[in-house]
């Protein structure tokens, strides 16, 4: 039987000891699920081991193939840039080595679950949905796609779930700030507000989320705010991420259809799932027509 390719993990990196011990504890779990898999993980900075390590790791125990996963929610910098740039300079180091790489992580449904978890043991049992108004902090990057997959996170979760709102902030290089989306919430007219921390692993980002929520609500007593937990190396990531592996390892680049209503049971939208697609009529695309001739077909056979 053909040896798998071995799985790389490739990490942000943090100042954060515990951060930085999570990663670790998350690749011995992944380690622990796939023992027919090579599996190494490395950081881009601040951290620990470096990327080009796990990588001459690898290398040692005799891999000649491997597949990256980012371990990061989003596509921004590091996932567009630093990765490539690092698994490019490996591959002169090694010769003979072929590598593929795979995609950042979210918004996928699995993670929403998780994110739903941690609201749930942030609030109040009492508390109807429907007078909670969510805060979804994310890292923030100079790179505006990357902030506007949180923005597709936070709508996401959103969906079909009965929160009052899902607002969006993030914690540096981007507005909202999370004092702004704190003010923002109250402004629509939140009573009640969660913050929740699109991280994966606790961290300095993370912890900087949490007092700065903190102080906001020392400074608004009439407004009850509440901090949820980081996604954590929960059972739905270890799936996800091997997900992402199988799916570089097959060269299986998709589309959207992590959040596509026609592969996956989203809530309040579990009817759609598989559902044959019929050209329908958009009446708006070009009025003049009163909707004769012109249909759209959309194909969802991904």
């Amino acid at each position: 039987m053909t040896t798998p390719p071995a799985l790389l993990i490739a990490g942000h990196g943090t100042r954060d000891d515990a951060g930085a011990e999570a990663f670790r504890a998350f690749m011995r779990e992944l380690g622990r699920r796939r023992p027919d898999l090579p599996v190494a993980g490395g950081f881009i900075e601040l951290s620990p081991p470096p990327l080009g390590e796990a990588v001459a790791e690898l290398v040692e125990r005799g891999v000649r193939r491997f597949a990256a996963v980012p371990l990061m929610l989003v596509s921004a910098g590091h996932a567009k840039g630093d990765i490539p740039a690092a698994l490019a300079r490996e591959k002169e180091r090694h010769p003979g080595l072929t590598y593929t790489y795979g995609r950042p992580l979210g918004p996928h449904p699995s993670l929403l679950r998780v994110l739903e978890r941690r609201l749930a043991e942030a609030v109040d049992p009492s508390w109807d949905p429907a007078e909670v108004t969510v805060l979804l902090v994310g890292r923030g990057s100079t790179d505006p796609d990357a902030n506007a997959e949180v923005f597709k996170a936070a709508r996401l979760l959103w969906e079909g779930r009965g929160y009052a709102g899902v607002e969006t902030a993030f914690v540096s290089l981007a507005a909202p700030d999370v004092p702004s989306g704190l003010d923002r919430c109250a402004r629509l007219g939140a009573r009640r507000i969660v913050v929740l921390p699109y991280f994966l692993f606790t961290g300095i980002l993370p912890d900087r989320v949490r007092t700065q929520t903190e102080e906001w609500a020392t400074a608004h007593p009439d407004t009850e705010v509440r901090s949820a937990d980081v996604i954590g190396p929960e059972p739905e990531l270890l799936d996800l991420v091997l997900e992402r592996y199988e799916e570089a390892v097959k060269g299986d680049l998709r589309m959207n259809c992590d959040s596509c209503v026609y592969r996956i049971a989203l809530p309040g939208f579990e009817d759609k799932v598989g559902l044959p697609q019929q050209p329908h009529f958009h009446p708006d695309d070009d009025g003049h027509h009163h909707g004769h001739g012109h249909a759209h077909s959309h194909s969802h056979a991904h």
